[in-house]
This record gives C-alpha cells, sequence and structure tokens, in this order.
C-alpha cells in the first residue's frame, strides 16, 4: 500500500516546489517469532526465539520478549557494543514495518512523540499478535523506557512497561548487572547540593556559529601526561598563528575529555601564560576539595618572559566526545557500606571517574574497564558505570590485555571469516602463479634480520657483472599475492594496519600461516617475492632499476651476528660472504651520501630483555647493540623505499601512498639548542643539513657520551612521519632522510601500507590489475589516516610493554644504583637517563607530607638549583633505582638522588647492588 504526503516549499528565486513524499507500507512482514502461526511462519533474518529463556525477572515472571525505546538503545547500549558485548540484540530485535503499526504524525505533534507514539503502538500490536500464536501462550512484550512521560502513556495503553534500571534491578538471578546500567543525563545525575565549579557548555548551534565567525576556534584537545591541570589543543585548519592552544586550570579544562573536538575561546593577551615546568598528578580530591585545586593552579603560573607566553584560551563547549571504555582500578571509598566509588584510569591523561557499584570489594586490586556516561557541571569528576573485571593487577596477562586495549590494539583471534581466504595446506607454486613473475631461484639470496625473527619480510643480493657493475637486489615477500582486495582478509588486514612487537608476543596484523610460513623468506624453501634491482658501479651509483614480481629461494636466513662474523672472517669466502661483502661495502657508500645530502643521524635507546625460558620473567636488561650489518640492511631497504616511491608516484600522481616527515617548527628546538649552548656548544637548525653537521661537531673529549645525549634530545624535537596520499598534498619531503620522496615497500608481512604500495607497483610494471579503491584518492586518504592511527598506537603500546616489563626486571632484581644523564629539568624535577638500561626517569625533590627544599628554576639555561646545588641539562648523577609498588594503579620505576649529595634530598650512598639468587638461566629473545 502506498501512503502519500504532498506540501509545497518556496525556493530562493521566489518560486514554489511541489514535494511529495511517499511510504510504502507491506502486509506480508512477518513478526519475526519462530513458528508463529498467525504469520504462517514467515519471516525475514533470524528470528526471534520461540521460547525466551526465562531471565529470572521479580517485575516479570513469565516469559517475554524486551522492546526498549531508542533512548534507551543510545545511551545503554552503544558503549556495550564498543566491547563486543550485547551483539545478538540487533539481530534479535524486529519491529514489524506494516500496516498495522505505521503512525502519521498529527497535527501539533513533534517528531520526537510521534516516534514514541510509534514505539508504543508496535509494543501493543506484539501482545496482541502474540496470543494468536497459540491459546495457552504467555508471551508478552516489556516496553523498556526512561521517559516518564511516556512510561505513563504506555501503562495507561495497557503495554507492560518499567524504566531500564527497573527492569535490571528486578533480574534476581544477576544483581551485578545494575553496575553495568549507564547513568541517565548529566542533569539528572547532577550530585545534590552541589557546588556549580564549571560553566555551562555553549549548545552546538552557538559553537558553529562562533567558529564559523571566529570567535571560537576548533580542534583536539589533549590532556597532559605530567600535568592534570593543564591541556593543549591542537586547532583544525590552516589557522597558522595559533595552531596551538594552552589550557591551564579545572575551569578552562572545563570539562574536556582526551581526544574529544572541542571549541576553545582565545583568552585575552593579557590572560596568556606559558607552557608549565611543575609535575602534578591528580591526587583524588574530595568532591569539596576544590579550593585545594585553585591553590594548586597557582603553583602553574609564575613570572615568565613575554616570549614564553603562549596562545592561551578556554573550553566553551564539546562538538564531538571521543570517549572509549577505560582500563584501570577501583579506589574504594573510605566509607563503608558505600557504593560509590572513584576509578583511576591507567593513562594519566584520562580524569577520574565516579561509578556505583556494590562490587568494590570483590574488584579492589583488580583491573577494570569502565565507561563515562556524562559530566555533570558541579561534579569534580564524570559519571561512569562498570563494564567488565579483567583480572588481577601486575599478572603479566592482565596487563597485556590492559595495555592492548588502552591502546586500541585490534588482537582478537582472526575470524572464520578471514581464515577463509588462506591458500588451502599443502600449498605449492603453481604454474598460474609463475604468470608475469621472473624466476630467480638461482640466485645466491640471503636474508639478515633479529635473533628469532620467524615473519621475514626482506632479503638481498649482490653479485658482479659480465660488464664489471655489481647486481644489488632487495626481495620483499609477495603478500598481496595472498591478499586479494577487498575480501574478509584484506578489510581485517587494513583494520590492524601494523604488526605489534610487545617484549614477549606478537600481534600480527596477517594470519600465521602467512606471517610465519608462507611469505616468510626462510631459506632452502621456494617463496613469491616482489624485487627490485638495480646495476649499480662500483661508487654505488645506479645505472638501471627494475621491478619485477619474482620466485626466490633463499640460501641462508642469518641474524645480525651472523652476518657480521661472514663480513669480518678472514677463513669466509663462499657466495653468501662474498654478496654480504659487496652490500656492506656499498651500504657504506650510500650513507656517507645520504649524510652529506643532510640525513640526520639520530639517537634512541632501545632495550632488549633477556627472559627467563621457564617462567618467561625479564633476567636481564641491556640496550640494543647496533652492528654494521644493521646498517647494512637498512640502507638498502632505504634505497629501495625510494626508488619504489619515484615509480609509483610517475605512474599514479594523484594515488600514489607516500610517507613523509615535515620539518619541526623553530620552537620545537628550543630545549635542543639551550642544552648545547649550556655546554659552550652551538647547533643550527635552519635545515636538516645544518642540523646534521651541528651535531656532528658537538663533541666533547672529556665528555664522549656527550654527543648521543644531543642526538637522542634531538630526536625528542621531531615531528612525527605520516603516511599520506599524493594527490590530497604538496609536500613530499621526508626531512630525517633528506629525500624528496618515500614510501614503506619492504615490510608487507607487519605493514598494510607496503600491501597498498605494493598493489601500486604491480599494476605500474604490469603485474597485477587495479581495481577502484586502489584510485580513489579519498578512500587512500582515509586508509593513510586509519594506518597513521595505527602505527602511532602501536609504538605506545610497545613503549608500554617495554615499561612493564622494565618494573618486573626491578621488582626481582631489587634496589640498584647506576650513573646517569639529566636530560630535562623541571621546576620541581629532573628526568634522567640510565645508559646502561636505556631507562628514562623523574626524580622529584617535593615529597607529599615533607618540607619543600628550596628550589629555584631558570628556564633560559636551563637549570635548577636546590639548595645550594644546580643541575644543568646533561649533568652526571647518581642515582636510586628501585620499583615503587605503593601505588597498584601506577607502579613504577622510583628514581631518588644518590649523588651529589644534598642534605635532606639524596639518600645515603651504600646502597648496593641485588645480585639474583640461583644459578643462571637460559636467555631468550623474543620479538623483531
Amino acid at each position: 500500500m502506498l501512503k502519500s504526503k504532498t506540501f509545497l516549499k518556496k525556493t530562493r528565486a521566489g518560486g514554489v516546489m511541489k514535494i511529495v513524499r511517499e511510504h510504502y507500507l507491506r502486509d506480508d512482514i512477518g513478526c519475526g517469532a519462530s513458528g508463529c502461526a498467525a504469520c504462517g511462519g514467515a519471516h525475514e533474518g533470524p528470528a526471534l526465539e520461540p521460547q525466551p529463556q526465562d531471565p529470572a525477572s521479580s517485575l516479570c515472571p513469565q516469559p517475554h520478549y524486551l522492546l526498549p525505546d531508542t533512548n534507551v538503545l543510545l545511551h545503554q547500549i552503544v558503549s556495550a557494543w564498543r566491547l563486543g558485548t550485547w551483539a545478538s540484540v540487533a539481530s534479535s530485535l524486529r519491529l514489524p514495518g506494516s500496516l498495522e503499526t505505521y503512525v502519521e504524525q498529527e497535527q501539533g505533534e513533534n517528531a520526537n512523540d510521534r516516534n514514541d507514539r510509534a514505539i508504543r503502538v508496535a509494543a501493543k500490536w506484539y501482545n496482541e499478535h502474540l496470543k494468536k500464536m497459540s491459546a495457552d501462550n504467555h508471551l508478552q512484550v516489556i516496553f523498556i523506557t526512561n521517559d516518564r512521560k511516556n512510561k505513563e502513556k504506555a501503562v495507561e495503553e495497557g503495554i507492560p512497561a518499567f524504566t531500564c534500571e527497573e527492569y535490571v534491578k528486578s533480574l534476581t538471578a544477576n544483581p551485578e548487572l545494575i553496575d553495568r546500567l549507564a547513568c541517565l543525563s548529566e542533569e539528572v545525575n547532577e550530585i545534590e547540593n552541589g557546588k556549580i565549579i564549571f560553566s555551562e557548555h555553549l549548545p552546538l548551534s552557538k559553537l558553529q556559529q562562533g567558529i564559523k565567525s571566529g570567535t571560537y576556534l576548533q580542534g583536539t584537545f589533549r590532556a597532559s601526561r605530567e600535568n592534570y591541570l593543564e591541556a593543549t589543543v591542537w586547532i583544525h585548519g590552516d589557522n597558522e598563528e595559533n595552531k596551538e592552544i594552552i589550557l591551564q586550570g579545572l575551569k578552562h579544562l572545563n570539562r574536556a575529555v582526551h581526544e574529544d573536538i572541542v571549541a576553545v575561546e582565545l583568552l585575552p593577551k593579557s590572560q596568556w601564560v606559558a607552557p608549565s615546568s611543575v609535575v602534578l598528578q591528580d591526587e583524588g580530591q574530595n568532591e569539596e576539595d576544590v579550593e585545594k585545586e585553585e591553590e594548586r593552579e597557582r603553583m602553574l603560573k609564575t613570572a615568565v618572559s613575554e616570549k614564553m607566553l603562549k596562545p592561551t584560551g578556554r573550553v566553551v563547549g564539546i562538538i564531538k566526545r571521543n570517549w572509549r571504555p577505560y582500563c584501570g582500578m577501583l579506589s574504594k571509598s573510605d566509607i563503608k557500606e558505600s557504593r560509590r566509588h572513584l576509578f583511576t584510569p591507567a593513562d594519566k591523561r584520562i580524569p577520574r571517574i565516579r561509578i556505583e557499584t556494590r562490587q568494590a570489594s570483590a574488584l579492589e586490586g583488580r583491573r577494570i574497564i569502565v565507561a563515562i556516561d556524562g559530566w555533570p557541571r558541579n561534579s569534580r569528576y564524570p559519571n561512569g558505570h562498570f563494564v567488565r573485571n579483567l583480572g588481577d593487577v601486575g599478572e603479566k596477562e592482565t596487563e597485556t590485555e590492559v595495555l592492548l586495549l588502552e591502546h586500541d590494539v585490534p588482537h582478537q583471534p582472526f575470524s572464520q571469516a578471514v581464515l577463509s581466504f588462506l591458500p588451502k595446506m599443502p600449498w605449492s607454486i603453481t604454474e598460474k602463479d609463475m604468470k608475469n613473475r621472473e624466476d630467480l631461484r638461482h640466485l645466491c639470496i640471503c636474508s639478515v634480520d633479529p635473533p628469532g625473527c620467524t615473519d621475514i619480510d626482506d632479503a638481498l643480493h649482490c653479485r658482479e657483472l659480465e660488464n664489471g657493475n655489481l647486481e644489488v637486489g632487495v626481495h620483499i615477500a609477495d603478500v598481496s599475492h595472498f591478499i586479494r582486495p577487498g575480501n574478509a582478509l584484506d578489510q581485517e588486514s587494513a583494520r590492524r594496519g601494523t604488526t605489534v612487537y610487545l617484549c614477549e608476543k606478537r600481534i600480527d596484523m596477517v594470519p600465521e600461516l602467512l606471517s610465519s610460513n608462507l611469505c616468510s623468506l626462510k631459506c632452502d624453501v621456494d617463496r613469491l617475492a616482489f624485487s627490485c634491482i638495480w646495476e649499480m658501479n662500483h661508487n654505488a651509483e645506479i645505472l638501471k632499476t627494475k621491478f619485477t614480481k619474482s620466485v626466490i629461494n633463499s640460501k641462508a636466513s642469518l641474524t645480525y651476528a651472523e652476518a657480521q662474523l661472514r663480513i669480518d672472517s678472514a677463513n669466509m669466502n663462499d657466495d653468501i660472504t662474498t654478496s654480504l661483502r659487496g652490500l656492506n661495502k656499498l651500504a657504506k657508500i650510500l650513507k656517507k651520501r645520504r649524510i652529506e645530502k643532510g640525513a640526520l643521524t639520530l639517537s634512541s635507546p632501545e632495550v632488549r630483555f633477556h627472559m627467563d625460558s621457564e617462567t618467561h620473567d625479564p633476567i636481564d636488561l641491556q640496550t640494543k647493540e647496533l652492528r654494521e650489518t644493521n646498517s647494512m640492511v637498512e640502507e638498502f631497504m632505504l634505497l629501495a623505499n625510494i626508488s619504489v616511491a619515484k615509480k609509483i608516484h610517475e605512474e599514479f600522481s594523484e594515488h600514489a601512498l607516500l610517507r613523509k616527515h615535515p620539518a619541526p617548527p623553530p620552537s620545537n628546538y628550543e630545549i635542543l639548542v639551550k642544552a648545547a649552548r649550556s655546554r659552550n656548544l652551538e647547533i643550527k637548525t635552519d635545515t636538516a643539513k645544518s642540523l646534521a653537521e651541528s651535531l656532528d661537531r658537538a663533541e666533547s673529549p672529556t665528555f664522549p657520551y656527550l654527543n648521543t645525549l644531543l642526538r637522542i634530545l634531538a630526536t625528542r624535537c621531531m615531528m612525527q612521519a605520516v603516511y599520506f596520499c599524493s594527490g590530497m598534498d604538496n609536500d613530499f619531503h621526508h626531512y630525517g632522510l633528506a629525500s624528496p620522496i618515500y614510501t614503506h615497500f619492504t615490510s608487507p608481512i607487519r605493514r598494510y601500507a607496503d600491501v597498498i604500495v605494493h598493489r601500486l607497483l604491480a599494476v605500474a610494471v604490469g603485474a597485477d590489475c587495479t581495481y577502484p579503491e586502489l584510485t580513489d584518492k579519498h578512500k587512500l586518504a582515509d586508509i593513510c589516516k586509519n594506518l597513521n592511527f595505527r602505527h602511532k598506537m602501536a609504538q605506545y603500546a610497545q613503549r608500554a610493554s617495554v615499561a612493564f616489563h622494565t618494573q618486573l626486571f626491578f621488582k626481582s632484581k631489587g634496589i640498584v644504583s647506576e650513573e646517569a644523564y639529566i636530560l630535562f629539568v623541571r621546576k620541581n624535577a629532573i628526568v634522567v637517563l640510565i645508559p646502561k638500561y636505556g631507562l628514562e626517569g623523574t626524580v622529584f625533590f617535593e615529597e607529599k607530607d615533607k618540607p619543600n627544599p628550596r628550589l629555584i628554576y631558570d628556564d633560559e639555561i636551563p637549570s635548577l638549583k636546590i639548595e645550594d646545588t644546580v643541575f644543568h641539562v646533561f649533568d652526571k648523577v647518581k642515582v636510586k633505582i628501585m620499583l615503587d609498588s605503593s601505588n597498584l594503579q601506577h607502579q613504577k620505576i622510583r628514581m631518588s638522588l644518590v649523588e651529589p649529595q644534598i642534605p635532606g634530598i639524596s639518600i645515603p650512598t651504600d646502597t648496593s647492588n641485588t645480585d639474583l639468587n640461583g644459578p643462571e638461566k637460559k636467555k631468550i629473545k623474543l620479538g623483531k
């Protein structure tokens, strides 16, 4: 049946337009109940259970279906869906779109009231219809709504109706479910008699008007890890004048949460502030302790020179909340029998969350997940609800799950839909696979990787040609042969974006059959590859470049150490060793040439754990040793990536997936320049080349480690390298590599960006066909956005894994004292680096419940004077390292000053190293 509605609309030109809206109503849609005699059993999609399980409800003892209204669905289920729970709700809910349930909007009735009436009509229809299924049928539909008027009308119309809270409380068999209910609106949950703390958020319409007029600026809210009273907002768009705005103080933060999209109002210049150097952690004040917050805020405001002041603002409204479920721990209330407690998130950028639970005793000492529901104006903290219990704090499985969830790393097992697209075993190369592919199995190819590596992406060869030139090949696993565009395997790989390497495990981007077997370029087996082959002269100058799909058979899978031994050994002259020596010689020339062009050689302390072979606990912690062979492999990977970038951009000028590294703004270098000046050294930062040359000259005969410290500091000044689509950007330059163009081609087993680049290159050389999404620059830009996010989160997850295993190491090691160097000075602390362990930590000089020492901070030098001792960046100190477990939520490596001796600050120097007890364990290394 067709229903239509006609109305007239005036156009801008002054004419009249007739608009007809039509509704097609069907009379053949079943109710969805399996075996319903009235519908003849007809239904579309999954059926409702003929006999629902008894939920043991004291309000509704007989079997029933639930019909929640739209607001209940949105408010209660959206957060649960993020965690993959209640997934069956959408498939089990069926609303008949038929003649009997269609309602038209009445005169004077708004859209919301019409929708409420439509749901009541559907509930009534269901109850009457279900009686027709059989004479002894006692099934009924229960209407769930939190709208008081809607519920009253339902009851008047004879429909069983309850609020969500009433119904969940009636489930006597599952009393814990009440804790998982999302709180109601912010207004309803305001604390009784609570003092208004925050200003009201402006409505979206006013925010949009203000942004359009320039009164307000829109950006992403980034909370500080070190200071809970400070944040920055990164402004969207091309506003170069005010790209980053500082916010200081609770009232100016105005209930924004990390990663929210906010509108900010720029304050007058007279109210601008400088970024604070104070380290402040939220110690969980009571709701009434806002005065204490104001006292702490005053600490942030110290006299600084005018040039240090930054654009400062305040949040006036929220454009988009980016809340997610948060991992953390319950801080149980001191009030006996209280159901209201504070939850402390693991991420220090997230505020504490007030929740209500009856399970506080059971949840103490455990990692849990909590979701935010709202943040009233008169509450110091947001409201939320308990979602899930993860396990005991400190246990490896629990902590690994926490860091994966916190960094949004997809880590569930691959689904059957994904696995169904894997090759059937046993697999072998067929005649079809050899089409458009060169047979290179005769070449002396080998791979060089870290110990224990099973996902071998790349292999190399070097041989002399008859004309006296050299042929050099980089052979990369042909992952795109196995992952075809658009299927479930491709979609899951794109979603994951990257393999994540933790200290003890690897979260693969692709299933293990591919990552560790069919795609891995292991020795002595035939493998499909994508090869980049150059003809070079002995001065490493490229004469010809060829790209081809290939089949190879690696002759050796070597570690960096094994390859180095071959190169250095006078007794080894076999084909593999000769090839390695040729590669190493060329790599040194390539690296020298790169550095001459302005490529940066930076430093970042990386650590490797040696694990107990039985317990898998760390028993030793060392900085990674880099050999010539590390550099050798890196040079040819860089060269292959640059060569491929040029090729795909030639063929796809608008659709190439490239990688760029933006030059840092001059302000980023301030800390490096000041630190070098304090040692009478000059660092020039106007170009990458001048920076590289300055770092090369910054040597001190009496302080050999100084150059490494400067390079570590220079690394902190850098911007993040990002993927982008060539048709959406004009700046391709890679600052760190001093290359005009760059991409990622060499690691398709562990990076989805490389899979896309392989597909582009395959089309460019006629080895594969294209598909629509490959040449859609907007879709490619979306892929790049996800890849940049996943890559960043993978880095953070890896650092969190290193931090956790470092804690485990020092838990068994006990208290140790080690030499350290100051990297940064703060107003109340110094940040130090311990070279032996590649470990960074903060030494605080103000402690709770202890008299504060006399501190004088100078940002210009920079320096920190404590009593009569002055600390500068790069000063050598001695610190005591121990695991501080006083805060289970944030167990941390605590560092205390040993030397120089400052009365009342330094600890005694007689702290001896504690060796591990028991026999030496077998050492193994995990991860790549």
